[in-house]
């Protein structure tokens, strides 16, 4: 598969004016394995990209989905929340689009800004190469991983808002301090798109995350839906644990599948 990926840029290459250093991963021996695996931790990205992962010919349901890891806004969790993603979401026909966004921020800027304007930058370019990657332009979504899931919960209350959005163990969608109110940059609407949650009630970020956003969403109407599960923590991603979540890929195609997102209707 890795000869038809293709990587664009999502800004000019060297402007960001906040440069940490050469891209790297910083992974070392002392970090937590995940499912018995080690998980890349990119870290000081400069150079936004959008990198396509194109559904088989024969299997294309035309539906396409922004990729979004998580990394708490300094790294990205760049295989664990982001490679192996897009090969889930191709195995079950859909197109998909990993984001390497910037992080961490520049000093005095706020933890989302960059990663929001590469976040709108992506949808931007998915949508503009559609016809050209047999991708139905009003079947976009986006799917994030904790501070991911935060900047996919951004970008879904924007201008540039997609389809559809699926949020996974998402982070910071609380006020800092008060984990009963929404953070004050996500304006949930009637125009947020459909969306769906997972998180569990052991999740060190805090599951109400996912309920304060749930309760926003259905003061507002919109169509969502939320599992909630007792344990497995957090950072899972798709690998598999002794942990009923770990299911929730399953979940997450019921729920494509019931919305019709799955059904081919490719250019």
């Amino acid at each position: 598969m890795a000869a038809d990926l293709k990587t664009i840029p999502l800004q000019p290459a060297g402007s960001s004016a906040f440069n940490p250093g050469p891209e790297h991963d910083t992974t070392t021996a002392k970090d937590n394995l995940v499912a018995g695996k080690p998980v890349i931790r990119l870290g000081d990205v400069s150079d936004p990209t959008l990198t396509f992962y194109p559904a088989a010919p024969g299997e294309n349901s035309g539906a396409g989905v922004v990729v979004f890891p998580g990394g708490g806004y300094n790294i990205l969790a760049l295989d664990l929340e982001g490679s192996e993603v897009c090969e889930w979401l191709n195995s079950i026909g859909v197109n998909a689009a990993l984001v390497k966004y910037r992080v961490p921020a520049a000093p005095g800027a706020s933890r989302y800004s960059a990663p929001l304007i590469d976040a709108q930058h992506a949808l931007a370019a998915l949508r503009s190469h559609a016809g050209e990657w047999h991708i139905d332009a009003h079947r976009i979504g986006v799917i994030g991983f904790s501070a991911g899931g935060h900047l996919a919960a951004m970008v879904s209350n924007s201008d540039f808002r997609p389809d559809f959005t699926l949020l996974i163990y998402p982070a910071y969608l609380t006020a800092e301090g008060d984990l009963t109110v929404l953070a004050p940059e996500l304006t949930v609407s009637a125009d947020t798109p459909p969306t769906f949650l997972i998180q569990t009630e052991d999740d060190g970020v805090h599951v109400e995350n996912s309920v304060v956003y749930y309760a926003a969403l259905k003061k507002c109407k919109v169509p969502a839906e939320m599992h909630l599960f007792a344990a497995g923590g957090h950072g899972y991603g798709l690998r598999h644990t002794a942990e009923p979540v770990t299911q929730w890929p399953k979940l997450a195609e019921a729920w494509l599948r019931a919305r019709g997102l799955l059904t081919s209707t490719r250019p």
